[in-house]
């Protein structure tokens, strides 16, 4: 029972939320009110919560030793030795059958985007995690590939701007825990290699234009029909863009948070307030068309 714990620990299920962008496409093409096609993207969900599974346990086997001399790290189920290196394994290479063979289950082309998830993933476990600036736009790459995999599973095109926002949001949010790891933990480049390569100015300026970046591309993507089901009052959802890609700036230089992107989103009620309106307001805006007048 302590191996089976330690093993679903190892999957971080706390950082499933991440694959909550596979709701993406379901909610701006708009399809939720199509039962079917719900019930597909939960079923991608499912797939991707297995496949980023396997890619952790991968990771953490990977980087046993580094592990077991991290403060923190040294904690977890592998490196302790609550699960061992073999059962490791073993449920790693179960994941990534199911989880592969599910995929091309539910759709041939989201099977081909699962593939290509983990194999980058799986190179990124190995080599691409010391890539300087390319280790970040990997991590990225993986959130516009969730969106892409909603949109196969439900038969709808993804819009180039969804695609875009994502992959600036997922930027953002890597270049912010490479910050935090860099700023905060103590001997930092030691425990990851990369981070000798970052400095925190050069990680102020990314986040700077990437913020910038991602503000004009939400709203013009707001203003864009196809991709918003006809409505360009979306326009009014960009305050809350705003408010949320500051405040998630503020708990990065301020509160000393940021370097786990799940932890914010549990932990500080007024991003999660904030992201709720804004899903609340534009849902209402899309599907049952309230009018917002100046």
């Amino acid at each position: 029972m302590s191996s089976i714990v330690g093993l679903l620990k190892s999957t971080r299920p706390h950082q499933w939320t991440k694959n909550a962008f596979v709701f993406a496409a379901v909610v701006f093409a708009p399809k939720l009110g199509e039962p079917q096609a719900i019930l597909r993207s939960f079923y991608a969900f499912g797939i991707f919560c297995l496949g980023a599974g396997a890619v952790y346990l991968i990771n953490d086997l990977r980087d046993i030793e580094k592990d077991r001399l991290h403060p923190k790290k040294k904690e977890r189920p592998i490196a302790s030795g609550q699960v061992s290196t073999g059962t490791a394994t073993v449920a790693a290479l179960l994941l990534l059958v199911v989880s592969l063979g599910g995929s091309f289950l539910l759709a041939p082309a989201f099977g081909g985007i699962m593939a290509f998830y983990l194999a980058v993933n799986v190179l990124y476990s190995f080599y691409l995690k010391n890539e300087v600036i390319l280790d970040v736009i990997i991590i990225a790459i993986g959130y516009v590939l969730r969106v892409e995999a909603g949109g196969i599973v439900i038969d709808v095109p993804v819009s180039n701007y969804l695609r875009l926002c994502t992959f600036l949001l997922a930027l953002l949010l890597a270049l912010g825990k490479r910050r935090h790891e860099l700023v905060l933990v103590e001997d930092a480049a030691n425990h990851r290699k990369i981070l000798k390569e970052y400095s925190p100015e050069l990680l102020d300026h990314m986040m700077g234009l990437t913020t910038a970046s991602i503000l004009v591309s939400y709203a013009l993507y707001t203003q864009d029909p196809e991709g918003v089901g006809g409505q360009n009052q979306l326009i009014w959802t960009v305050p809350f863009v705003v408010y949320g890609i500051f405040r998630y700036l503020y708990l990065i230089h301020k509160r000393e948070m940021g370097g786990d992107p799940a932890e914010i989103l549990f932990q500080d009620w007024r991003m999660s307030l904030n992201i709720l309106i804004w899903l609340a307001i534009a849902i209402a805006l899309i599907y049952f068309h309230f009018p917002i007048k100046a």
